[in-house]
């Protein structure tokens, strides 16, 4: 029977500590090897082979999104329920040790006959960390430290959450930039895509949403959108982006793989030219700009500031 970590692993995860991993994206090796960078990179300026992934909370999570790409509990033999984190790691070892992971897991490129030996060297030195990858990383209770860990180690910060865990949200220090996933433009839908673990989970996504004007950081609305499923009710979104205000709203392309494809079919992903098109309606109902696409990744931005600022 598959544990949470172990099956993590098995899709080319690193282990860090009891509960937290670490992965190296297609981007960076992409970046690595004379490639394109992420759209992170033409957006924020954040460069690809710098970017750590990770997660302190890999495995657990407060939703089971029918387009999420790691095993869910039950899945292919996994362990029925993976429960509670348990004891957690200090977070000055989690940093320390998912440096190092990534050091570790990028280090056979030192041979690859397209890496310029320069940027293989600022790839051993991450400059961001992208506090996302997967599970909800709100559930690490000692997260403000971790924020606070990476800072230290002069990094920026992203922090993707689902939103389920406002009290959270009001207890941390400001990452670089703050994202909360909407995939849903009403409860109905929420439930049926997100399928959350534990009843309000709705009533604290709005709650969430509702923080994000007290947040001097850049904040963004990440709409991961899976063609039949949420790519609809544009007004809906509308409504709930105009209320929380948000600086960016980032339309992204459900992208099938992982784990995913055993609940989702191929049809599900929607082309980038819908994607376009989709938050073009959003801008037209919200005054945001659209402000970038980038159609390899089948994203598009909208900004409420314009040109988006670069943090590096």
């Amino acid at each position: 029977m598959l544990t949470p970590l172990g099956a993590l692993r098995a899709q080319g995860y690193r282990a860090v500590g009891g509960h937290s991993a670490v992965k190296v994206c297609h981007w960076a090796k992409e970046a690595l090897t004379g490639g394109e960078m992420c759209y992170k990179a033409k957006f924020y300026g954040i460069s690809s082979h710098r970017c750590l992934q990770m997660s302190p909370a890999a495995a657990w999570c407060t939703n089971a999104c029918r387009y999420c790409w790691r095993l869910l509990p039950g899945e292919n033999g996994s362990a029925g329920a993976w429960g509670a984190m348990g004891a957690e790691d200090d977070p000055a070892y989690i940093a320390e040790q998912s440096v190092a992971a990534q050091r570790r897991l990028l280090n056979g490129f030192k041979g690859h006959p397209k890496v310029d030996m320069a940027r293989f060297a600022e790839a051993m030195e991450p400059r961001n960390a992208a506090i996302s990858l997967s599970g909800e990383p709100t559930m690490y209770s000692r997260l403000d430290g971790l924020i606070g860990e990476f800072s230290k180690r002069g990094m920026t910060t992203f922090l993707v959450t689902n939103g389920t865990n406002p009290s959270a949200l009001g207890r941390i220090r400001e990452p670089t930039q703050l994202y909360i996933s909407l995939s849903a433009p009403s409860e109905e839908v929420y439930n049926e895509v997100c399928r959350p673990t534990s009843e309000g989970s709705w009533g604290r996504l709005m709650e969430s949403l509702g923080m994000l004007r007290s947040f001097s950081c850049p904040t963004a609305v990440r709409i991961t959108a899976v063609r039949g499923l949420n790519l609809c009710d544009p007004a809906g979104y509308a409504r709930i982006i105009s209320s929380s205000q948000p600086t960016y709203v980032e339309v992204k392309a459900y992208m099938h793989v992982g784990f995913s494809t055993t609940r989702l079919g191929f049809e599900s992903m929607p082309s980038h030219r819908e994607v376009v098109e989709f938050a073009g309606e959003l801008a037209g109902m919200t005054g945001y700009e659209l402000a970038g696409e980038v159609p390899i990744s089948r994203v598009a931005l909208l900004s409420r500031i314009g040109k988006p600022k670069k943090v590096r």
